[in-house]
């Protein structure tokens, strides 16, 4: 047998050996967990979901209404630590916390204390999240679009700052939505913040309509490639 084709056969079981050990890199996850704000129909968590690659995984478990204390009481929680026990086909589960639009005072079955309450449950999320295995990232409430003598009331100012020093508190990685939206907000001024809401008899200034969720998805992803690289391999254009 030629030299040449003695080293082609003597390499073949390496060759073999190599492509049976080069498995595929597994895909990442996301999970969102939030209020109105980011919940599917009335929010930007669909229009962020969309911005992930299609092999990346992205549930949208938000749900209007909820806070950080009823979103656990009803069991939605439960469906979170369910998903992250199940997570062995996926690289990293990122779980995105939002909380704060419900937590305020005056709404009954929803509100928590703010000096005690609200602070613990997000906390207890981060703990909860990465004990089983996820890498959650905290989420700072979006801003209302409402003026007031030309300026954006940032009625959510306290649960922002309360999310942003349990961040820092707890090493977790924050997109500061209420601040990078109130900034937005405030420089397209309320004719053009009028247009990010839902249309007709279900326009407020709160919930969003396809542009809003456009705009602030776009935020959301902006941040989530700058505070958490690791991610941008997962979303779209930001290789």
């Amino acid at each position: 047998m030629p030299r040449l084709a003695r080293s082609l056969v003597s390499a073949l079981p390496l060759l073999f050996a190599l492509q049976a050990g080069a498995a595929p890199a597994l895909p990442d996850r996301v999970i969102l967990v939030g209020d109105s704000t980011m919940a599917s129909t009335t929010g930007y968590g669909d229009a962020l979901c969309a911005r992930f690659t299609p092999e990346t995984a992205c549930h949208n478990l938000a749900r209007g209404g909820r806070s950080s204390g009823s979103f656990r009481a009803e069991k939605r929680w439960d469906e979170v630590m369910g998903l992250l026990r199940d997570g062995a086909g996926f690289r990293k589960t990122y779980v995105l916390i939002q909380f704060g639009h419900n937590d305020q005072p005056g709404k009954p079955g929803r509100s928590t204390d703010y000096v005690t309450e609200f602070p613990a449950n997000m906390k207890r999320y981060v703990e909860e999240a990465r004990a089983l295995g996820g890498v959650p990232v905290l989420v700072t409430p979006l801003t209302r679009r409402s003026f007031k003598e030309g300026y954006v009331r940032n009625d959510l100012a306290p649960w922002a700052g309360t999310v942003r020093e349990i961040a820092r508190g707890t090493r977790t990685p924050l997109v500061d939505l209420n601040a990078l939206s109130l900034a937005a907000v405030q420089a397209m001024g309320q004719q053009e913040a009028d247009k990010l809401a839902r249309t007709g008899s279900n326009f407020d200034y709160t919930h969003l309509g396809p542009l809003g969720a456009e705009r602030f998805s776009s935020i959301v992803a902006q941040e989530l490639v700058r505070k958490v690289p690791a991610l941008s391999a997962s979303m779209r254009g930001a290789q």
